[in-house]
């Protein structure tokens, strides 16, 4: 066994899936490729954060290894792994691609979680003396398209679809989701000023089931506007807890691009939030808006008539428009994780996110960096003039009573405030020589 140099970059049962380039059955001196993804990857990472996600694919790759130890395993990619192999006989490859495919059935402890990586295989195969490895490696990406179709259009898939929506309907009713909240820590106050509320599903018989799981179900099934709804009325009711405790946060409700343009929707929103004394914000997607810009900013001035702080999230990520994002009635900008997870170790991120930042003070905007996860990134977001940061550094998601306890240890705050200022002083320094 052996392991090439790395590449990195910059909930649900196992699932394992696979597809193979012709021909399946080899004869003496064959080489194969096999190409595995994690199909879960961005579910999993939101969950386990940036360095988790790391040591979760490397440990994929480590049990790649052991399943195939006359291999070479390469990380290609931020969910995805190589293996090159060498086989004499078709039971040599049919053995070498069961042991493969039972890395999928296995569960994963990453930093006290327990993790289901959901993997797909693409596989081709070819005689040493027919094909460059080039072309052994292109066949093997196309069988990993074909294996990733197939999962998305399989029976089971689809009726797993439906049967989700409709329990999700019943869940809604039946009270199973729960709010979990990740804290924004303002850079200049050096406290907690506000929080974003992330549903989660907790369901009876899966689990936890992460939003990426069903939110897309709720947009498909119509549901998306109870769904919303439901977090509004709970948000409300767990902000006035937070107050009964001594924290008056803005709590921060995401909001599909779908419901910008229902007008039931809004009615019922704006009602809800002007009969109780609730300071709220919606965070939107920029491409979300673009859908229909019209109803999306005529709507989103309604909400910001009532005192809804507007969000716009994602800022980056998809296809920013400076004509659409001058009209939005925003008063804050979220920089994607995307730019902030690379920050100090790109040449190229440090600059737009510093243009990004002066872009939306220009606006008039407050900017939120999401995805800190180190007191490097921190110190760096902080000389650029950020005014809040989210991330692991400062929390993961966490339930209601949990974020009363963050809140209420002082001590805690004063630690994570000082350990910041260290690299911070150090960074301005060299900025001031620079």
């Amino acid at each position: 066994m052996s392991r090439r140099s790395h590449l990195l970059p910059e909930d649900a049962a196992p699932e394992v899936s696979g597809a193979l380039d012709v021909p399946v059955r080899p004869e003496t001196g064959w080489r194969c490729v096999i190409l595995t993804e994690i199909a879960n990857f961005a579910a999993l990472r939101r969950d386990l954060g940036n360095d988790g996600a790391h040591t979760l694919v490397d440990r994929i790759a480590t049990r790649l290894e052991d399943a195939a130890p006359l291999g070479v395993v390469t990380i290609v990619g931020r969910n995805l792994v190589e293996v090159i192999a060498e086989v004499g006989s078709s039971a040599e490859y049919d053995a070498l691609l069961t042991a493969l495919y039972a890395v999928g059935g296995q569960s994963l402890d990453i930093a006290g979680r327990k993790c289901e990586p959901s993997l797909i295989f693409g596989t081709a195969i070819a005689s040493q003396t027919d094909l460059d490895m080039v072309t052994i490696v292109e066949r093997a990406e196309a069988a990993l398209e074909r294996s990733r179709r197939n999962v998305l259009r399989s029976p089971a898939a689809e009726v797993s679809g439906a049967s989700l929506m409709m329990e999700l309907d019943r869940a809604i009713e039946n009270d199973e989701l729960v709010m979990f909240y990740q804290p924004k820590f303002h850079v200049r106050r050096q406290q907690v000023t506000c929080a974003e509320a992330l549903i989660r599903w907790r369901h009876p018989e899966r689990g936890m089931i992460p939003p990426g799981d069903f939110i897309a179900a709720a947009e498909e099934a119509d549901l998306i506007d109870r769904l919303t709804l439901w977090t509004i009325r709970r948000v409300i009711a767990d902000q006035a807890r937070f107050r009964e405790a001594g924290h008056d946060l803005r709590l921060f409700v995401n909001l599909s691009g779908q419901l910008l343009a229902d007008t039931a929707f809004i009615e019922q929103a704006c009602e809800m939030i002007t009969g109780s004394d609730a300071t709220l914000g919606f965070e939107v997607t920029e491409t979300s808006v673009i859908r229909d810009p019209v109803s999306a900013i005529a709507n989103l001035q309604k909400f910001a008539d009532i005192g809804i702080r507007i969000a716009i999230d994602d800022y980056g990520a998809g296809l920013s428009s400076l004509a659409y994002l001058k009209q939005l009635p925003a008063s804050e900008l979220k920089i994607d994780k995307l730019f902030v997870t690379q920050l100090t170790s790109s040449n190229r991120d440090p600059l737009i996110v510093r243009s990004t930042i002066d872009l939306a003070h220009a606006l008039e905007m407050e900017v939120v960096a999401e995805g800190v996860e180190s007191h490097a990134a921190l110190a760096l977001l902080t000389v650029m003039g950020c005014d809040m940061v989210q991330g692991f550094l400062i929390s993961r998601p966490v339930a209601s009573e949990a974020l009363i306890e963050f809140l209420d240890d002082e001590s805690r705050q004063q630690a994570a405030a000082h350990d910041a200022r260290n690299p911070l002083n150090r960074l301005v320094s060299v900025w001031k020589r620079g």
